[in-house]
């Protein structure tokens, strides 16, 4: 057998916690009803993430609020502020 334990792996390492991005997943189904509505979204925009973006937002506040992501900024996300969105809802239509 070798030294690093029995599948290989060195036993001494520390675990490293995941790299931003890398969140759990919804085993509770707490965000569902976002999640399918931004789905149903994209399914009707042809897959136009950009029409839906209200809805990614409102998915990933969901996540926050249940624990399921780290809290962040939106800004951080790629959301400006509801100014910003407004005017880049005005664009596309």
């Amino acid at each position: 057998m070798s030294a690093g334990g029995s599948f290989g792996g060195n036993r001494g390492l520390r675990p490293v916690p995941p790299e931003k991005g890398v969140f759990p997943l919804d085993h509770m189904h707490l965000c569902d009803q976002e999640k399918k509505e931004y789905l149903n979204c994209l399914k009707t925009s042809g897959h136009q993430s950009e029409k839906c973006r209200h809805l990614s937002k409102k998915y990933l506040e969901c996540r926050m609020e249940k624990n399921l992501m780290a809290k962040q900024d939106m800004t951080e996300l790629g959301f400006g502020t509801s100014s910003q969105a407004s005017l880049s809802s005005d664009k596309l239509e």
